[in-house]
């Protein structure tokens, strides 16, 4: 049995795809099937770590990407996404894999134009609430599609749509415990923590707000920030200014990037998270935590931004635009939530009852299901 996962080269894209890939891995072991091979097509590995750990083979094809704008480089990404295909085809029909997995992006578009071709059974997933170009194609002719938001749903044939919910990686599902939490960072215990996630490539506005509102908030909260790997330095020097006086500066703890131990961590200490309106959505939502989401204005499709309402009409989150986005609007929405009871346990049920647990275990047993009856 042979299962190819593709999609384009962001953790947004990656992350559920291994979480997937792993609930695959954990049937393969369990139902004792021999014989399997995972593989993911993209134009990078993203994370090589990652794959080897999941046992998924990486193969590389380059590809380009149509941009909604005017842009040169859309003419040279005509000729790159004809090779692309070119590619895809052979490496598919070598590989010939029992079923295919996309993600959705311009990466994934030339593999899943050769399954199409060579008659693979195909599923999708879709993660916003308005579905990306490459999934809203996919979707006339893919077996089976699933999405994160129930108001995808529209956008696709009913008869082949199913609302799972999201992967969500094993590794962060789960929170820590508050007492191995707090021991780990070498937290207060006696003040709430506030949990800053800028996606792994960090979010300057963010980062420039949060240092804005630092020596307001650390007199009374804690804080956990990823910063981002390139933003790191420069968030860490200036925080050092501002805070060089402040005796609660050890409150404030900086770091470039959360792995999944340190992210398990964090979401089991945090009383409040801040977030873009990525997939980090449904991981705040399976840690049943109130979350403030700020979406990226230029997001394509304007996708973030209605992922960020569709998200607070459930009660789970506030939003605050990016043209909003001050220190003192942070500071004082984060205090209106953590400090009124009512408020924050509202909002955390609603977290729960949005969360839709097995998202991953669903796919994969789909998957599995779809490729054991092509081989037949």
């Amino acid at each position: 049995m042979k299962i190819v996962f593709t999609g384009g080269g962001t953790g947004g894209h990656f992350y559920p795809l291994i979480a997937v890939a792993q609930r695959v891995n954990q049937i393969i072991d369990k139902d004792k099937i021999l014989g399997t091979k995972l593989y993911y097509i993209s134009d990078n590995p993203y994370d090589k770590e990652l794959l080897f750990e999941n046992r998924i083979l990486y193969e590389e094809i380059n590809t380009g990407k149509m941009r909604t704008y005017f842009s040169l480089k859309n003419f040279t990404d005509i000729f790159k996404i004809f090779f692309g295909i070119l590619n895809a085809l052979y490496k598919i029909f070598r590989i010939y894999p029992d079923v295919v997995f996309g993600k959705g992006g311009y990466a994934s578009f030339p593999t899943i134009f050769a399954a199409r071709i060579l008659h693979i059974p195909i599923i999708i997933h879709e993660s916003d609430s308005i579905p990306g170009r490459v999934n809203k194609w996919a979707g006339h002719f893919a077996q089976k599609i699933a999405v994160s938001f129930n108001e995808t749903v529209d956008y696709f044939p009913k008869d082949k749509i199913a609302w799972t919910g999201h992967p969500i990686r094993i590794e962060i599902e789960n929170t820590a415990s508050q007492k191995e939490a707090f021991e780990y960072f070498k937290l207060e215990s006696n003040l709430p923590v506030i949990l800053i996630l800028g996606g792994s490539q960090g979010a300057e506005l963010i980062n420039n707000t949060v240092l804005d509102a630092l020596p307001r908030l650390i007199k009374n909260f804690q804080i956990i920030h990823q910063t981002g790997v390139n933003n790191f330095k420069n968030v860490f020097e200036q925080a050092q200014v501002i805070l060089s006086s402040k005796q609660e500066k050890i409150r404030y703890l900086p770091f470039n990037f959360l792995n999944p131990l340190a992210i398990k961590m964090a979401a089991g200490v945090a009383t409040i998270v801040i977030s873009r309106a990525g997939s980090t959505i449904f991981e705040i939502a399976s840690w049943g935590l109130p979350s403030i989401i700020i979406p990226i204005t230029t997001s394509n499709g304007d996708h973030q931004r209605k992922n960020a309402f569709n998200y607070a009409y459930t009660g789970a989150c506030t939003v605050i635009e990016e043209v909003n986005m001050t220190a003192n609007i942070l500071s004082s929405e984060i205090e209106r939530i953590v400090e009124d009871k009512e408020i924050w346990n509202n909002m955390a049920n609603s977290a729960k009852t949005f969360n839709k647990p097995n998202a991953a275990y669903k796919i994969a047993r789909e998957l599995i299901n779809i490729a054991m009856s092509h081989q037949k």
